[in-house]
């Protein structure tokens, strides 16, 4: 029944009317206390959640986003579309929790009979003295979605969404919790800090029930004098299922294939925009490593993560997907694409006209850290490696026209991509989870929110073996 529509009462007597009043007026003084000390009390919650100390000379405001209606358990659930309308309220609702939906695409290929797939994650967490650092990443950002005991919950039960096989992640400075973490879901995993005074590093993690690990080594850059930055490598071995062995043995029988082995590879590349030829530097040396490390172990594939602070409109991913590159084409302070397009997602992938280029001038130790030789002009690498996202379609909202997500990563300085999963030509993407479309992202204000623990969007593909699909 609306308001100002209530039946009226029969008249009381005069006396019990007076009592009434007196009733009510005490009844009305009390919820006016009520109110007037929630008031005080959220007044102060509020000036509380406006400043975040961010060091004992400076104080950050933060002004918190609206709050969402997304419960925590559907930030991964499918669309579906209901065949039973309930009115506006329900549409808005409905709106509001496929916004923040992460949708898997899936190839072409036909992997109905592939046994053997592996889920690989890449994503940079953001590191906790990183994000101390740099607060003016993050001034949009409540400071509760930047603490550490929060995010690394996030991002525990976010994997554990994915039902990830590997996980490559970068940015790692809190190794032990996120140990403890994965653990208690059945991971091992391996870290590499980096050299110096950073505190943050790269970690491989791997499902202890499905893989054993036979080789792990670090790479170094500052032994090849190119900066602090650190890779991992490792030889990983699928276990294989018990009730088969017990029958290839019961029958005298060997397996059809060999045991399955992969290399995974892990790196996180100098942020520094104007040092391509180190940023390149190291992409060389990582990936000549990989393959080396992968010949010795019997041409096993490859599949590697890792954050190339590198746009795929740069001259570095073209390194990577083609295999080589001639630097004399490239100015060094732009090969990374972040200077050309420093804060925002174009969504376009470049090629460039040799025949326009300018031949552009590298000292001899430019071309020495980039190329390994101060003579030569020329990088190049045996790997075949191709993008798992570039061999998933995917949605004009979330992809660029080379295939590759429009933005990995957000703040309030950036918005693109720089995250990246390879393989070679022994693994076939089956999957891709697609990201966050851009107008999604840019209506959070920044990264980490309320539903994501990092200022980076996990990427996460299904890989098969390609000898395992027909007609390939």
């Amino acid at each position: 029944m609306k308001r100002g529509h209530r039946p009226q009462p029969p008249p009381e007597p005069s006396s019990s009317r007076a009592a009434t009043v007196t009733k009510r007026k005490h009844h009305c003084l009390q919820q006016e206390q009520s109110r007037s000390s929630k008031s005080n009390s959220n007044s102060r919650h509020a000036k509380r959640c406006r400043t975040r100390i961010v060091s004992e000379s400076e104080t950050l405001t933060v002004v918190p986003d609206p709050p969402r209606t997304l419960p925590a358990s559907n930030r991964f659930e499918r669309l579906h579309s209901s065949s039973t309308p309930r009115g506006k309220q329900r549409h808005k609702k409905s709106s509001a929790r496929d916004c923040n939906n992460r949708q898997w695409v899936s190839s072409s290929c036909d992997t109905s009979n592939c046994e053997d797939k592996v889920v690989v994650v890449s994503y940079n967490i953001l590191g906790v003295e990183n994000a101390l650092k740099h607060p003016d990443l993050y001034y949009k950002v409540p400071c509760k979605f930047l603490d550490w005991d929060r995010r690394k919950i996030l991002i525990c039960e976010e994997i554990n969404h994915y039902n990830a096989s590997i996980l490559c992640f970068q940015e790692v400075d809190r190794f032990d919790d996120l140990d403890n973490l994965f653990q208690n879901n059945g991971f091992k995993g391996v870290y590499k800090a980096r050299t110096g005074e950073a505190y943050d590093g790269c970690a491989i993690f791997w499902k202890d029930k499905l893989f054993t690990l036979l080789h792990q080594e670090n790479i170094e850059f500052r032994s090849f004098a190119l900066r602090d930055n650190v890779a991992q490598l490792c030889v990983l071995e699928m276990i294989q299922n018990q009730s088969e062995s017990e029958l290839y043995t019961e029958r005298s029988m060997s397996p059809p294939t060999l045991s399955r082995r992969l290399l995974v590879g892990n790196i996180h590349v100098l942020f520094n925009p104007n040092r391509g030829d180190i940023k390149l530097g190291q992409v060389r040396i990582f990936l000549e490593r990989a393959y080396e490390l992968s010949q010795e172990w019997g041409d096993i594939p490859v599949v590697i993560g890792g954050d190339l602070n590198s746009l795929p409109q740069s001259a570095i991913y073209q390194f990577v997907a083609s295999s080589k590159l001639d630097i004399h084409l490239h100015d060094r302070r732009k090969i990374s694409g972040q200077l050309e397009y420093p804060s925002q997602c174009r969504g376009r992938f470049q090629n460039q006209n040799p025949a326009r280029s300018l031949l552009y001038r590298w000292s001899d130790e430019e071309r020495r850290l980039a190329t390994g030789s101060g003579g030569a002009t020329h990088v190049q690498h045996q790997l075949k490696l191709s993008s798992a996202y570039h061999g998933v379609p995917g949605s004009c909202r979330t992809r660029d026209n080379h295939g590759e997500p429009l933005a990995t990563s957000y703040h309030s300085k950036f918005m693109g991509t720089v995250d990246y999963i390879w393989h070679t030509d022994e693994l076939v993407p089956v999957r891709a989870l697609e990201t966050l479309p851009i107008d999604i992202l840019r209506r959070s204000g920044g990264l980490p929110s309320k539903k994501w623990g990092s200022d980076h969007l996990a990427l996460v593909c299904e890989l098969a073996f390609a000898d395992d699909i027909k007609g390939i």
